[in-house]
C-alpha cells in the first residue's frame, strides 16, 4: 500500500475520532450550561455578582472551546497540505 495513502487513512481517522470526541464533549458541556440556567433561575440567594460570575464561566468555557476547535481544525489541515505532493 502506498505510505501517502495509508497517512491520508490514518490522519482522516484521527480526525474523526477527534471530531466525535469533541461533538461529545460539547454535549456534556451544553448540558451543563442548561443545568447551571436552570439552577441560577432558581436560585435567589445568589447575588448579582455570583451570576454574572457564573455566567461569565460559561461563556469562557464556550469560547475556549471554539478556540480550541479552530486550531486543531488548521492543524489538520497543515499536516494534510504537508502530506500533499
Amino acid at each position: 500500500m502506498d505510505q501517502k495513502i495509508l497517512l491520508k487513512q490514518m490522519l482522516d481517522f484521527n480526525q474523526t475520532s477527534f471530531n466525535n470526541t469533541f461533538n461529545a464533549m460539547t454535549l456534556v458541556q451544553d448540558q451543563f450550561e442548561n443545568i447551571a440556567k436552570t439552577v441560577l433561575e432558581q436560585a435567589n440567594w445568589l447575588p448579582a455578582e455570583g451570576r454574572k460570575a457564573i455566567e461569565n464561566w460559561v461563556e469562557t468555557f464556550k469560547n475556549g472551546r471554539k478556540n480550541f476547535k479552530q486550531q486543531v481544525e488548521d492543524s489538520y489541515s497543515q499536516v494534510e497540505k504537508f502530506f500533499t505532493f
